[in-house]
């Protein structure tokens, strides 16, 4: 019962960032509140929970904003985020035709701002034998092999 009480209460407590959209117990996130993190680099990720992912594994060190629902006040508040000192975009979302055309849509939106845009990388997971990898992770793989 106090197990259930303590989900229950943790649930209620839980709510969106404003300033990102990530999960908090706060109006305002412990990251988006850190002075120390990096204002230069703005990690656009598709939900909440991927900010955790990042987090735990010491990989991203700046700002984030979660997309979920990207809609035309999604834009705007995306455009609000984005702050002089913002210099890289990096888009942190699942490899898929529709998010490709989700990046293309904000960097359209965004053109006029002096951002540089990128995303994290794709192709062949480390340790799958190319048997077992899809045809547009292959394929993806293949155009942007790098020089070794």
């Amino acid at each position: 019962m106090k197990l259930s009480n303590s989900i229950e209460s943790a649930v209620k407590s839980i709510k969106k960032c404003h300033t990102c959209g990530g999960l908090s117990e706060n109006e305002i996130c412990e990251i988006c509140l850190d002075e120390q993190r990096d204002n230069t680099k703005l990690c656009i990720i598709e939900n909440a929970k991927d900010i955790f992912v990042l987090e735990e594994n010491n990989l991203f060190n700046g700002r984030y904003f979660v997309l979920e629902n990207l809609e035309k006040d999604s834009v705007e508040s995306l455009k609000k985020r984005v702050s002089k000192d913002v210099k890289e975009m990096i888009f942190a979302l699942t490899p898929s035709l529709s998010n490709d055309a989700v990046i293309l849509f904000i960097e359209d939106n965004l053109k006029d701002l002096d951002i540089k845009f990128t995303k994290i990388a794709q192709g062949v997971p480390t340790g799958v034998h190319l048997e077992n990898v899809d045809m547009l992770s292959l394929a993806k793989a293949m155009d942007s092999r790098v020089s070794i």
